[in-house]
């Protein structure tokens, strides 16, 4: 075989070599990123802002009580889940006397306005405009969470994997995909939050 085809050659193996390399760790970045607590919390707020865009251009009834549902049972899974789990994980290792407390008040805004929605027929301006507050509140909330909690969160000892893990546990046993005798996303005081 000639010099030139044999450089040819170990340029191809070292090619595919690399690609088969590169490959093989892509997917094992994603799925630990898919454990960060930070990253389905982000990925939950991306989700729900979608919802919420689509709901904006809706125009069927019917397309927008199912919209609003959506919006509401994310949202209290997504609550839930920060209120037992994340936030006194986060009290604890901030020694937090403000944004959590901050978070959790918010929290209450945005399920009492859920109440008021959830389940009802889509009529009138006043439904609507209910919607469009809700929207702000999750907008404002999830903002201060990803440019101040979630940064100083970052940058705590916190096994972000595991309690990323133990997020997506629970949040699968809220949407009724895990164990069904805890399956029932709560609407009152949730377990392990101080009042």
């Amino acid at each position: 075989m000639p010099i030139a085809s044999r450089k040819t050659a170990a340029a191809k193996t070292s090619k595919t070599s690399r690609a088969t390399k590169t490959s093989k760790a892509a997917p094992r970045r994603a799925s630990s990123a898919g454990a960060d607590a930070i990253a389905l919390l982000r990925a939950d707020h991306k989700e729900v802002s979608a919802l919420f865009e689509q709901y904006e251009k809706a125009r069927a009834a019917t397309r927008k009580k199912a919209l609003v549902d959506q919006i509401c049972g994310d949202l209290r899974v997504h609550a839930q889940i920060e209120e037992e789990i994340f936030y006194p994980a986060v009290k604890t290792a901030l020694k937090d006397r403000e944004l959590v407390p901050e978070a959790l008040v918010e929290h209450a805004s945005m399920k009492s306005l859920i109440e008021q929605i959830e389940g009802r027929a889509p009529e009138g301006e006043e439904f609507d405009a209910k919607v469009k507050v809700l929207s702000e509140y999750v907008k404002h909330h999830v903002k201060e969470e990803q440019n101040e909690l979630f940064p100083k969160v970052r940058a705590t000892r916190l096994d972000l994997e595991e309690l990323g893990q133990r997020l997506a546990q629970r949040k699968a046993e809220l949407k009724g995909e895990g164990d069904s005798s805890t399956s029932e996303v709560g609407r009152s005081q949730p377990v392990g939050v101080e009042a």
